[in-house]
């Protein structure tokens, strides 16, 4: 009978588990949708300096519900070249306390009415078209998961008061803060999510299985344990970003250490909240985590800049990362001096050309070596690209509005075509980079004789972009035709390569899932001759 018990037990924790989890993810994708593509951008603008990254860091936590997902963006956006260290650290320190208020939702003691709050968000989903009634629904739907999910794990809790194992850990975590700051830790690690962890923690002190004095280090355990996200999304990427993850893992591990030192004193002052503020349970524990993570910030943000110091120490090593903004884009020019507008506009672009001519050659050195730090550089530069497509056509979309002479008005229709071209070229070594991921992954093997037929047709191709750029860079007709000379050899090779394969394929010597993958990088880098003869043949009057 016990034995079903457990079994019962354990069923519905985890299943509660599992729903609780779903809850928070589906409602923070329904409130990133609702502040669309805008996060990035967030981050990107009102990061100047480390207090206003503190509150973008909160703001951006809220609106995703989740600090692992504020500081998997920041990492990337460092790796970026979009931040510098010092406003990671700021948006890493606001995240924590953004991560609160998952807490402090939870602290609302709203679990009778989490079906009601499903089959609302459930109307809105299913009976409404309109996207933004959509992701409302979404929001309100996770909500009611939210707390489904926390009722379950707490009924599937209330047995754990029979155990007297059970009875036993809570005792030792009460008198032995150590085990309790690795409980929290490791369950944390584990689940990758704190909000979660701090979840149970809540059902356990609301049910009486636990007190305060075992509750406060395994809380502490959890804001160490959430950390392992941010490490996880380092792992291959700049160094820069790295350090970005190391100052996650040092400002929680610190405050921890911190806060266990005032373990006595900070444990008298949350039962002095909890009397005179006549907080429940939950709630009681939202105001120790908001308090550990505000007090925490407060302490360190005056030494951001011996953070950046020492982690610059602890992970040496020069940076390559990508600068993504544009350097030559002045709005000032484009109304009082449009001609130097579209020079500066020419700059950016051949910025991009040379991403795009990187890209090209990273990706040809992920097809050959399949080294990971090939495939970062690329998807970076993939994303430079995108970034710089909508920043300089939105700067030469204003340009067009001041009075450009013909000749302005020509070269303004030859930046514009270059920019897509340069971007598509992103596009097709970006597919190339998705086709080594399939091959890897499926444990497709081309042969020798592909690998050598895939880096001769690569060779042709890098050549075309750097001349179809040289070209555009000097306005030069003579190159431009070069350039359509490698377009029709890089046509030619595609045939007959093509004809290769399937002999290949005849002979058995080749898979069909290897002919797959050698037969869409073919015509990827048969694409990237077309954008780059596009490119040509703009200067010299042919344009398509």
């Amino acid at each position: 009978m016990v034995e079903i018990n457990i079994q019962e037990m354990i069923f519905q924790f985890i299943g509660g588990l599992g729903v609780f989890l779903f809850g928070i993810k589906f409602m923070g994708d329904g409130l990133q949708k609702s502040a669309g593509d805008r996060l990035r951008d967030l981050l990107d603008k009102y990061t100047t300096n480390p207090l206003m990254g503190i509150l973008t860091g909160i703001l951006v936590t809220v609106l995703i519900q989740s600090s692992s997902g504020t500081t998997v963006i920041t990492v990337g956006l460092v790796s970026a070249g979009f931040m510098t260290l010092r406003q990671a650290i700021g948006v890493i320190m606001g995240a924590n306390i953004g991560t609160t208020v998952t807490a402090f939702i939870i602290g609302i003691d709203v679990g009778e009415y989490a079906l009601p709050i499903i089959f609302v968000g459930a109307i809105l989903l299913f009976f409404f078209k309109n996207e933004k009634i959509h992701n409302i629904g979404q929001v309100i739907f996770g909500f009611g998961f939210l707390f489904f999910g926390l009722e379950l794990m707490s009924s599937g809790m209330k047995p754990l008061r029979s155990f007297e194992w059970f009875l036993d850990l809570t005792v030792n975590l009460s008198e032995n803060s150590i085990l309790g700051l690795i409980v929290g830790t490791v369950f944390t690690l584990i689940v990758q999510s704190s909000s979660a962890t701090i979840g149970i923690l809540q059902g356990l002190f609301g049910e009486g299985l636990i007190d305060l004095d075992g509750a406060l280090p395994v809380l502490f355990g959890d804001n160490i344990g959430t950390t392992i996200t941010a490490v996880l999304a380092s792992i291959g990427a700049s160094v820069t970003a790295k350090r970005a993850a190391s100052v996650h893992v040092l400002f929680n591990l610190i405050g921890a250490t911190i806060f266990m030192i005032l373990l006595v004193p900070f444990t008298a002052l949350i039962s002095w909240f909890q009397t005179t503020l006549g907080l429940n349970p939950e709630m009681t524990i939202a105001f120790a985590h908001g308090t550990f993570n505000i007090t925490n910030t407060i302490i360190m943000f005056p030494f951001i800049g011996a953070y950046a110091w020492l982690v610059t120490k602890l992970i040496p090593g020069e940076d390559a990362a990508i600068d993504f903004k544009p350097k030559h884009l002045d709005p000032l020019l484009m109304d009082k001096a449009p001609a130097i507008a579209l020079g500066q506009a020419k700059q950016e672009i051949l910025r991009m050309g040379r991403f795009a001519v990187n890209g090209l050659e990273e990706s040809k050195n992920y097809l050959m070596t399949h080294d990971k730090s090939s495939l970062n550089q690329a998807t970076q530069i993939e994303e430079a690209l995108n970034n710089l497509d909508h920043k300089i056509t939105d700067y030469l979309v204003k340009v067009s509005a001041s009075s450009l002479s013909e000749h302005e008005s020509d070269e303004h229709s030859i930046l514009m075509h270059t920019i897509n071209d340069f971007e598509r070229i992103g596009d097709h070594f970006e597919n190339i980079l998705e086709l080594v991921d399939f091959q890897l992954s499926n444990k497709v093997t081309l042969t020798e004789e592909a690998l050598s037929d895939l880096n001769e047709m690569f060779t042709v191709a890098i050549q075309a972009a750097k001349e179809a750029l040289e070209a555009f860079e000097n306005m030069d007709k003579e190159a431009a035709y070069k350039v359509v000379e490698h377009e029709q050899t890089l046509d030619k090779m595609e045939r007959k390569l093509r004809k290769q394969h399937v002999l290949r394929l005849n002979s058995g010597t080749c898979t069909p899932q290897a002919g797959l993958v050698f037969v869409d990088v073919l015509s990827n880098l048969e694409r990237v001759g077309d954008h780059s003869k596009n490119i040509a043949e703009t200067l010299i009057g042919e344009q398509n």
